[in-house]
């Protein structure tokens, strides 16, 4: 009888080197910038991985101040704490985070962190295997989710989630052999469990491409579209896809003639538009649509959407 192997994969490292602890979370999270500083707490910290490919469960202990800037390109991720906490998305939609609530990290784009003596546990999604679970679960073609990491899931729904979380941590954690197949059931029903408890949104898959577009260009206009309620800039538009602003500027003005940041305005005003044509005079306003695509000045947003569409977005919304 033939024995299959353990699919789960398993890394553990610990110690009390401070300057060691950085390097290893900047190279497991493909961060930046980080820095720790010593609190009251004698200095140590314990890190730990088990999975496969398309789930796996991480632990963290760390017992310092810890700050940096992290963009989970390639997944998605839950993480709670039993202890400690501080601030997520330092700067921009930034949360409290503490025990209690588990949160996603934030997607599409880098996210700073501000964190001290954290006992902390994630769950962490290849990017391509949730969004096909999600696919499936909406009836659309994979694509794109994002996350609001600054909306607190309902009380029930997370009920739900924890309950299998332990299942699925007891399956991913125990001692017992794990097959293939039972490992991919526990994927699959705590990928489900996610998606019904966080909320998010499935970006289109289709996008409307500038004629000319290719490589990283291409790309960045793709980002654009998927991101575009996000508060992102150019400057992350540039980081995403690998490129210096100045270096995404000379390609946009050589293959589409535009800069990138007029195509991100345009892509806004487009989606304000959508949303008035849909909306009742009664539902919305101009100012609270505008604003939510990250309009500020109204009386400059207004001109460049009367520029852009021949009409004012007040006739937009009661025509």
């Amino acid at each position: 009888m033939t024995v299959e192997p353990d699919p789960r994969i398993s890394f553990e490292t610990s110690g009390d080197d401070l300057a060691a602890a950085i390097q290893m979370y900047e190279d497991a999270y493909d961060g930046a910038g980080f820095r720790a500083a010593q609190t009251e707490r004698p200095f140590s910290y314990r890190f730990r991985v088990v999975g496969d490919d398309t789930m796996s469960f991480r632990s963290t202990r760390f017992d310092a101040r810890m700050e940096g800037e992290v963009e989970a390109r390639d997944e998605y991720v839950v993480m709670w704490l039993a202890d400690g906490g501080g601030l997520v998305d330092v700067g921009r939609e930034e949360v409290a985070f503490g025990p209690g609530t588990p949160m996603m990290f934030p997607t599409g784009r880098p996210f700073r962190f501000d964190l001290r003596d954290v006992r902390q546990s994630l769950v962490q999604f290849e990017r391509t295997y949730l969004e096909g679970i999600a696919a499936e679960e909406h009836g659309t073609r994979p694509a794109p989710l994002v996350f609001d990491h600054a909306q607190a899931p309902r009380r029930e729904d997370l009920r739900g989630w924890n309950a299998q979380v332990q299942r699925a941590a007891s399956t991913v954690l125990g001692n017992a052999p794990v097959s293939p197949i039972v490992l991919a059931e526990t994927a699959r029903d705590t990928a489900r469990a996610l998606l019904r408890t966080f909320p998010h949104t499935v970006l289109a898959p289709d996008v409307s491409l500038p004629q000319g577009a290719t490589g990283r260009v291409r790309e960045a206009v793709e980002y654009m579209h998927a991101f575009a309620h996000t508060p992102i800039s150019t400057t992350d538009v540039a980081e995403h896809v690998g490129l210096s602003v100045r270096g995404l500027q000379q390609a946009f003005q050589r293959q589409v003639g535009t800069a990138p940041n007029t195509m991100l305005r345009g892509i806004r005003l487009d989606r304000v538009r959508d949303e008035l044509r849909r909306a009742s005079a009664g539902e919305v306003t101009v100012a609270a649509v505008a604003v939510r695509w990250g309009f500020a000045h109204l009386g400059r947003f207004s001109g460049a959407y009367a520029s852009r569409f021949g009409e004012y977005p007040r006739d937009t919304l009661h025509g």
